[in-house]
């Protein structure tokens, strides 16, 4: 599973490298994000394209978990 990572990244940047990831990787990805605004909007991008989404904090970072 590739991991990208959007941190200091503000949107819709974060989703955009999403969805690049994911047309190179369709099974799944893990994304790292720093702010709320990111999270919520990458797992909306990932929930409409019906991936499963769990989301982990390590620190003040967001980790989400993407998989078909």
């Amino acid at each position: 599973m590739v991991r990208i990572d959007t941190c200091g990244m503000s949107c819709p940047q974060p989703v955009l490298m999403t969805k690049k990831a994911l047309d190179k990787n369709p099974e799944g990805a893990e994304i790292v994000v720093d702010n709320n605004t990111a999270k919520i909007n990458v797992k909306r991008y990932l929930e409409k394209f019906k991936y499963s989404v769990e989301i982990s904090e390590e620190g003040e970072l967001y980790i989400l978990s993407a998989r078909k």
